[in-house]
């Protein structure tokens, strides 16, 4: 044990100043209708975070009433009484405008909440009240925040870096959305990862060693709350150059992807609250319809919510509501054949995702090793049954449906961040709708417009491309829209909203061009270099004219050598050689696109004939007479000014980002006010009943008076009285008052009763001590200069030292000791811990300078028959070295000589060591 101890010691040791430098990061999962967060820390890697009722998951929902804010389970609560002041199933309205089919889809579901759209932005807002409105954005920021303080709870440090999931089929105002809506929450967005892609990265990573060269196919499909996603990856090894060698990493690339934004388990609950409500109505037991009460179909709505879960796992099962609407109870069976028979539309779409990922990817079913079930929506029987018989194979159920996106998204987050080092797992994402440029261009036959695919559909990025422009010689402006999505359904290509998505306006282009143009330059165009980063975000990176330029490579090289010799004769009279230029590849190949069609390689026929001329011999001559006349191309880039303008719906600018930032950190203060008032009350409360206990106890009263137990009884009693009268509406400052001024009364007695508890271990630990010093006293006196002359270790005086503070220390000890004894335990102590612990540190002191004095002693050259009674006497003096000491010792040895093969202690070394060849800080996981 002790050794075990000396090894840990060590290794937090060695480990301490890269935990302090490390910051924890962490991921969300939002949902629709739930939020997982996922963390990893030093020492805890890969964890979920738990909320404030220690749960994994959190429901989505958020609400306001009388001015408080609450998130979950107690917002839920609130929803069964106001649902209008309850807000959920958020996720689909990001970056919508007010006419969007999905807001009016949202609408029909949820009636009683009143959006109205954003004039400003062109998108919609929740109506609280006369004088509050709330975004999307700003409430999902809200649910954020609230993610990050469970993160940090659980990571006990703060956290600033994320991934957040987000759903495949998210185009790119939705991700912008997102992306605000957690620069609004204090977080920065690592990258955000598609919820089938973090899916498939958790269940890969602990599946590589089944991995090789061949790919595996496998088939995620994913029933949530609110759509529904089939998705076919492959698996395999590939090897990568990244850092000047060659590794192998094992990899997962989207093949194909098909969706359905609107099936899930949410529209099945719906249907089945409307069959409650239609049920409750037909029994007549009040004139009132329950579709115009929304707190009755919030009840309904829940109901079946319990309901649809309990009919995955029965046959029938009773729905039960007390005070249903205007007092009347309602309870009624349902059957399982009675949900299906409310869904026959529902069935039929379950398997279009399948075969709309099959014919993405361009497979076939049977080359799919297997199919995985993902998401709480399959769990219905019917569904798992349809899904057999279209793909004609078993269905796996050996993935944690609830934690696989928020814990593949976390393991991203830690290969992302710089504070810690993870086995590399590639990701390749795929493009789902595609990206075309659009522009126009003078032809003989007259303006004509010219469209380019950028990334085309199923395309992997993160990608780089570049567009060349080589027919524009002035200022010019090209537009980024959708390109063809025809593969999609009518209804889906309207939920997708406006294809335009930005225009670009390039300015300054003839300036450019009359700059460096002119006797051997030629324009290779102008290039615009986009990219699809890895949040699936199009950012257009720069701009730039590129013009080749042919110089006489000898002449170039003369005027070169010139300088050279000059600057030889001046620093060490030897001419200078000029070295040769080596050429210098991109990193990776970029994939150019050109306005006329033109191969990637192709070169103008003059250009060619230039090169031709440039580097033709002088046929029929002597060549050791003439020179060979070399040319050598030189490419020049010019930036071009780019602006770019959004023909969407537009992101918050600096004004609008303020105010709603100022209106979250107004709700926040609110939050922790209340939070701190609640706090404080409890504090009161636990502390007075606490206090009203313990003086009861046998420990307790021994050490008290009379006179002291009755002031705080009393006192304890008037708080108690005050808080069920007067004190139920006072605010934190009160409360933390009345507390301090009862801990002020019981303060004495309660250090007290600590001394009296904890003294006699002080004891122990003080003989220990003594018992210990002695004996390496006894030793030490063998390394005098009476006893060993030739090699004496310790002074007289520093032995003589040691022996009176031992004998000083044993004295004082018995002297308080007796009196403590005879000293009633109502009197303030005269032993008390703190000088006992005062005693310890300056005998360990005494020890530690002879302990270390003697560990660095060198015995001279003497006789071997000397040096071996030297060393003998060493080993014995070792030997009785006091226990802590001892401990130290191992650990020394320990680290300066693991020669023993002991596996164990090596794996608990090697992380320090590890991170200092490195020279980075990180954490192994």
């Amino acid at each position: 044990m002790k050794l075990s101890i000396a090894l840990l010691s060590v290794v937090l040791a060695c480990v301490g100043i890269q935990q302090v430098a490390s910051l924890a990061v962490m991921s969300v999962d939002f949902g629709s209708e739930w939020m997982k967060v996922g963390i990893v820390s030093p020492g805890v890697p890969m964890e979920i975070a738990l909320n404030k009722e220690s749960k994994r998951k959190t429901p989505a929902v958020i609400s306001f009433r009388d001015n408080v804010r609450l998130f979950g389970e107690d917002a839920q609560t609130v929803g069964l009484r106001f649902p209008k002041q309850a807000y959920s199933y958020l996720l689909d309205l990001l970056g919508k405008s007010i006419d969007h089919p999905l807001v009016k889809l949202y609408q029909e579901r949820f009636p009683y909440y009143e959006i109205v759209p954003d004039v400003d932005r062109g998108t919609i807002l929740f109506k609280q009240d006369d004088d509050t409105f709330f975004s999307p954005e700003e409430l999902i920021a809200q649910f954020l925040t609230k993610a990050r303080e469970f993160a940090e709870s659980g990571a006990q440090q703060p956290i600033k870096e994320c991934v957040l999931t987000v759903p495949g089929f998210f185009n790119q105002v939705e991700r912008n959305a997102l992306l605000e809506a957690a620069e609004l929450a204090g977080l920065k967005v690592l990258q955000l990862i598609n919820d089938y892609t973090a899916v498939a990265l958790n269940y890969g990573i602990f599946r590589t060693k089944t991995f090789n060269e061949t790919a595996q196919y496998v088939m995620f499909y994913d029933m949530g709350a609110s759509s529904t996603t089939a998705t076919l990856v492959s698996y395999q090894n590939v090897k990568t150059k990244e850092r000047g060698f060659v590794e192998t990493h094992p990899q997962v690339q989207i093949l194909g992807v098909g969706y359905d934004r609107t099936l899930g388990g949410l529209e099945i609950q719906l249907r089945l609250r409307d069959y409650l409500a239609e049920k409750f109505n037909d029994m007549k037991k009040t004139s009132n319809n329950v579709f115009e009460n929304p707190r009755a179909l919030a009840k309904l709505f829940k109901e079946a919510g319990r309901l649809k879960n309990v009919l995955s796992a029965n046959f029938e099962h009773y729905a039960q509501i007390e005070g249903l609407l205007d007092e009347q109870d309602f309870k009624i069976l349902v059957t399982r054949d009675e949900l299906e028979s409310l869904i026959p539309d529902l069935l039929e779409r379950v398997t279009y995702p399948v075969k709309q990922a099959l014919k993405t990817s361009q497979l076939s079913i049977d080359i799919v090793n297997q199919v995985v079930l993902v998401g709480a929506g399959t769990r219905v029987p019917k569904i798992q049954e349809i899904l057999q018989k279209e793909l004609r194979q078993d269905l796996a159920k050996n993935l944690n449906t609830d934690e696989a996106a928020v814990m593949g998204a976390v393991y991203k987050a830690a290969d992302l961040s710089t504070g810690f080092k993870v086995t590399k797992f590639l990701t390749k994402d795929a493009v789902l709708f595609p990206i075309q440029i659009v522009f126009q261009r003078e032809t003989k036959e007259g303006i004509k417009t010219v469209k380019r695919t950028l990334f085309g559909l199923m395309n992997p990025y993160p990608q780089k491309k570049i567009i060349t422009f080589n027919k524009h010689t002035d200022d010019f402006s090209f537009t980024a829209n959708y390109a063809d999505l025809d593969y999609l359904p009518a209804g889906e290509i309207l939920n997708i909203g406006g294809k335009d998505l930005s225009e670009f306006h390039l300015t300054g282009v003839a300036d450019a061009l009359q700059k460096n143009l002119g006797e051997n330059a030629e324009s290779k165009g102008i290039k615009a270099h986009f990219n699809l980063d890895e949040s699936g975000i199009l950012n257009l990176v720069n701009v730039e004219l590129v013009v080749e330029k042919t110089v006489d490579a000898s002449e170039e090289e003369g005027t070169l050598s010139k300088i050279g010799s000059t600057l030889g004769k001046l620093f060490g009279g030897q001419e200078t050689e000029h070295p040769t230029e080596t050429p210098q590849a991109e990193d990776k190949p970029v994939h150019e696109i050109h306005d006329d069609d033109r191969p990637e390689d192709a070169k103008p026929a003059e250009n060619k004939s230039k090169e031709d001329k440039a580097t033709s011999g002088t046929e029929g001559k002597n060549a050791t007479e003439t020179k060979e006349v070399k040319s050598k191309i030189v490419t020049h880039k010019e930036p071009i000014k780019s602006s770019e303008s959004i023909l969407s719906i537009n992101g918050l600018n600096e004004q609008q980002f303020e105010k709603s930032l100022e209106k979250i950190k107004k709700l926040d203060k609110i939050e922790k006010d209340v939070n701190r008032r609640a706090s404080a009350l409890n504090n009161l409360e636990s502390f007075v009943i606490d206090v009203q206990n313990k003086l009861y106890e046998d420990e307790y009263i021994s050490a008290s008076t009379e006179e002291e137990v009755e002031a705080i009884l009393k006192a304890c009693s008037e708080v108690s009285d005050w808080l069920y009268e007067d004190g139920s509406e006072a605010d934190a400052d009160t409360y933390e008052k009345k507390l301090d001024e009862v801990q002020a009364l019981t303060r004495d007695l309660f250090a007290r009763v600590w001394e009296h508890r904890e003294r006699p271990e002080a004891l122990k630990a003080m003989n220990s001590m003594l018992n210990h010093s002695s004996v390496f006293l006894k030793t030490a006196k063998n390394f005098t200069e009476a006893v060993n002359p030739d090699n004496f270790v310790f002074k007289e005086s520093e032995i003589e030292a040691l022996d009176k503070l031992i004998n000083s220390t044993e004295e004082w000890k018995e002297k308080l000791v007796r009196e403590q004894t005879e000293l009633e335990s109502s009197k303030p102590p005269k032993l008390t811990v703190k000088s006992l612990m005062d005693k310890m540190a300056a005998l360990d002191r005494e020890v530690k300078f002879l302990v270390n004095k003697l560990r660095n002693f060198r015995p001279k050259k003497v006789d071997k028959k000397r040096d071996t009674v030297t060393n003998a006497t060493a080993e014995e003096a070792n030997s009785t070295l006091p226990e802590k000491v001892e401990e130290d010792e191992q650990i020394e040895d320990t680290v300066e000589a693991p020669e023993d093969g002991n596996n164990s202690t090596k794996e608990q070394i090697e992380p320090s060591t590890t991170e200092k060849n490195d020279g980075d800080s990180h954490s192994e996981l």
